[in-house]
């Protein structure tokens, strides 16, 4: 890093603009190293003038700048599971830049383990004390036989579902979050350490509460939060075209599909304040000031992460304080194995199709997998499978079963043609990434969603598992594999994802620094949130133009009915 920044400091950049007859030379020199970002100082300057010693003077200012760039204290609450795939990519940017990261997890943690080279940890009492990492084999089940319903209803329906899954996760997020905040050795551990920053995931509150309990600038990597996506709780959320997250509607409605949006909105916010909200009611008493709840904490956070893009999201208002980083996981493919990248190669002109059903779902019933295996080996295309179970008894010759594929590295290989996918954000990302059509197998949550977007966009198939068939499944691949048009639709989303004049790492990791530097970002939140809600709609507004309006109505019949009566009687009085 340091001779990086002792070239940059010993190169003047000398550009010739012109001002009618006079010509300037001007001078760019590095103000501010902290993150590695190059933020310049215009100056113009003769030619002639300190030529020789600008450069020692800029390397002297660059060691002397140095030093301060590294060793933030980041206090990081992570979310288990895929989430923190997202986050674990993050810390390893940050650690490599010099800060010192402190984890806290689980002790029971699914993924996250508690010996890192690149952070320390904590154990604290979480969701996964409680809960079963098989849950959503547990719920597929459900959730399939909730598909099998009529197209208005059955998204309701599934939502429904999960709101139970909710109120049970958020009691115990709630527990969790007071013995936390009731521990006076572990609080005072915590601010004795003078983090700077609060880093978390605010799909489960934990973070937010704690980091705005420690008055910590935050940041949050951040997809979905309470009940819906991250979008829905901080910006303006129009339902005429913002469809409301597990609605299944792109953002080109018909009145019965805005009548459907209305009704999603509102029970998303049925679920915010009559199933979430109350969970934490107490522990806001105990330990918040007055009037605190669980939006106004996560609303107050200084900069949000946003896992998005709009080469896949649907256009909407947005906020200041949000930052787009969707597909900052993605990287250049690394080599294959050697046996891996043999099993690619013998596919020849025909490719490779990729299979992978995320962190979650290890297997899908039974029925389902054997028509599957069936229809790849219908294909002359390889294929890669991640799958845990029972080998199934129709699988082909050219399919390759793995517990454990290296997706990222596989989506970018040259060999590869398609993509069968469950869904998730992190794969429809690399899928964009490395301009790979997708075949889209949607099991749970916001898997619908994100494969519907791709859809739209004519970059994927979309197959309803609790209605596959060897049959319509085969039809989708080869439609995908031997169609032009899902391999230029994905490629030019590609091109649009990748055309933007810094990446979304080096994105999230300035804002996260710019957060530390500036000790928060206050500046950039609105005032909405402080508006009670009848001033943000302006209905008092509304009330005293309808007043005003009202007594102006009022007068005028008043003096239309006088002026009209002694008229009458002038009348009565002549005749």
């Amino acid at each position: 890093m340091f001779k990086e920044c002792l070239k940059e400091a010993n190169e003047v950049y000398v550009s010739k603009l012109s001002y009618g007859q006079t010509d300037h030379r001007i001078t760019w020199h590095p103000l501010d190293l902290l993150s590695e970002t190059n933020f310049w100082i215009r100056t113009q300057k003769e030619p002639e003038d300190m030529s020789g010693t600008i450069p020692i003077f800029l390397s002297w200012l660059c060691l002397l700048l140095l030093n301060p760039i590294s060793g933030s204290r980041i206090l990081v609450l992570p979310v288990d599971g895929s989430h923190w795939i997202n986050m674990e990519v993050i810390l390893q940017e940050l650690h490599s830049r010099g800060h010192e990261l402190t984890v806290l997890r689980s002790a029971k943690s699914w993924f996250i383990p508690s010996n890192s080279s690149i952070y320390t940890s904590i154990d604290v009492i979480m969701l996964e004390d409680e809960s079963d990492k098989d849950f959503a084999n547990k719920m597929l089940q459900d959730v399939m036989e909730c598909r099998r319903s009529h197209g208005f209803i059955r998204t309701l329906y599934q939502q429904n579902m999960l709101t139970s899954m909710l109120a049970k996760g958020h009691e115990i997020l709630a527990r969790a979050a007071a013995l936390m905040l009731d521990d006076p050795v572990f609080i005072k551990k915590l601010r004795d350490a003078e983090f700077d920053l609060m880093l978390t995931d605010p799909a489960l509150p934990l973070g937010v509460l704690l980091g705005s309990y420690l008055k910590l600038p935050m940041v949050l990597n951040v997809r979905w939060i309470n009940s819906g996506e991250g979008h829905l709780t901080l910006a303006p959320s129009p339902v005429s075209y913002v469809p409301v997250s597990g609605s299944e509607l792109h953002d080109k409605m018909d009145f019965q599909e805005r009548t459907k949006n209305m009704l999603h909105y509102l029970y998303s916010v049925y679920e915010q304040h009559v199933i979430i909200n109350p969970h934490y009611s107490d522990l806001f008493q105990r330990h918040f000031p007055p009037g605190t709840d669980l939006l106004s904490v996560q609303r107050a956070a200084d900069i949000w992460l946003l896992r998005a893009d709009f080469v896949f999201e649907f256009p909407r208002p947005t906020m200041p304080n949000v930052v787009y980083i969707g597909g900052f996981q993605c990287k250049k493919a690394k080599p294959l194995t050697a046996e891996l990248e043999t099993f690619m190669q013998s596919s020849g002109e025909h490719g490779v199709v990729v299979m992978s059903l995320g962190s979650y779902v290890s297997a899908l019933p039974r029925e389902v997998t054997e028509a599957i295996a069936a229809a790849f080996a219908q294909l002359p295309q390889k294929v890669v499978w991640k799958f845990a179970g029972e080998k199934p008894s129709s699988l082909g010759s050219n399919t390759l079963l793995m517990k454990w594929l290296p997706q990222k590295d596989l989506l970018g290989h040259p060999k590869t043609r398609a993509f069968v996918a469950h869904g998730g954000t992190n794969g429809m990302y690399e899928a964009i990434c490395h301009g790979v059509p997708v075949v889209g197998l949607p099991l749970l949550f916001d898997q619908f969603d994100n494969l519907l977007r791709l859809r739209v966009r004519g970059a994927a198939r979309v197959v309803e598992v609790h209605s596959l068939t060897k049959e319509n499944f085969l039809e989708a691949l080869k439609d995908v594999l031997e169609t032009p048009s899902y391999l230029n639709r994905i490629q030019h989303l590609s091109l649009l994802h990748h055309d933007r004049p810094l990446s979304p790492m080096d994105t999230a990791i300035f804002w996260i620094e710019y957060v530390i530097r500036n000790q928060g970002a206050a500046h950039l939140q609105p005032a909405a949130f402080s508006l009670p809600w009848y001033s943000y709609f302006c209905l008092d507004v509304a009330v005293f133009i309808m007043a005003v309006l009202g007594a102006l109505v009022w007068a005028v019949v008043l003096v239309i009915k006088v002026l009209c009566c002694r008229r009458f009687r002038r009348k009565i009085k002549a005749e």
